[in-house]
């Protein structure tokens, strides 16, 4: 007598190889959906990553400190053009600005030409990206940077007969600076919350002694950014911007 597959409990191969299939194929799917998940996961991931990466160099930027970029020979030979400096906003800010710093500080209005064409189309938005964010030095054209020589209530005058700038009395031996000093004469007190302030290169610095019809050429603290503190780039020039021991003369005081 003839027994069907069934009762004898054996199955077609047929039916052991779809069976096969649909088990494997069920498994491949679910593997490739958790590969799918795991792939978003990490780029969610890494784009998180980045945007706080921005959010903190940006936060620095605007708050810690900031890259300058030195565009002319007015500061030489302290800075010389091409030189990367890092100015350091929270020092203004906690502490104000004092006699011998050298200051980054934004035009006052009428002391730089007016810039030139930004870079335009996928070059200028990367540009001002990275800046934004820190990772190019500022070269905004509307900031300038010069050494802090008085400050608000200082009397300074031009010149003593040796050809030196006199603080409030005080006679300054100014060994970081190049070519004379005396080009301009004058004689001024530095308005309240105001600074009077001088490239390092005294003959080709178009500093306070040029905008002497305004305010006795001072600048508002407000127009301050940050005290530059390093030379960062090129590697050669990597040096702390410091303040020269005269400035701690007890006499520039008392005399203010």
């Amino acid at each position: 007598m003839a027994i069907s597959a069934r009762e004898d409990g054996n199955e077609p191969e047929g039916n052991h190889a779809h069976e096969s299939e649909k088990k494997d194929g069920g498994r491949g799917r679910h593997a490739r959906e958790r590969s799918d998940t795991g792939a978003w996961r990490g780029i969610r991931e890494f784009v998180v990553i980045i945007v706080i990466a921005l959010i903190i160099s940006a936060f620095v930027r605007a708050f810690l400190v900031q890259a300058f970029y030195v565009p002319s020979s007015s500061m030489e030979l302290t800075l010389v053009p091409n030189d990367r400096i890092v100015a350091s906003r929270i020092t203004t800010r906690i502490a104000g600005v004092d006699r011998g710093e050298v200051l980054v500080f934004r035009d006052p209005g009428g002391w730089l030409p007016e810039p030139g064409p930004a870079p335009e189309g996928v070059r200028g938005a990367v540009n001002s990206v990275l800046t934004f964010i820190g990772l190019l030095p500022s070269d905004s054209g509307s900031d300038l940077v010069k050494r802090v020589i008085g400050i608000g209530g200082d009397t300074i005058a031009c010149c003593d007969t040796d050809g030196r700038i006199v603080l409030n009395g005080v006679p300054l031996d100014e060994s970081y600076i190049q070519g004379p000093t005396d080009q301009v004469r004058f004689d001024v007190v530095v308005p309240p919350d105001s600074m009077f302030v001088m490239g390092d290169n005294r003959g080709d610095s178009r500093d306070s002694r040029y905008h002497l019809d305004v305010d006795g050429g001072a600048v508002p603290v407000s127009a301050a950014v940050g005290r530059a503190m390093l030379v960062v780039w090129p590697f050669e020039n990597f040096g702390v911007l410091s303040i020269p021991s005269i400035f701690a003369n007890r006499a520039i005081d008392a005399g203010s």
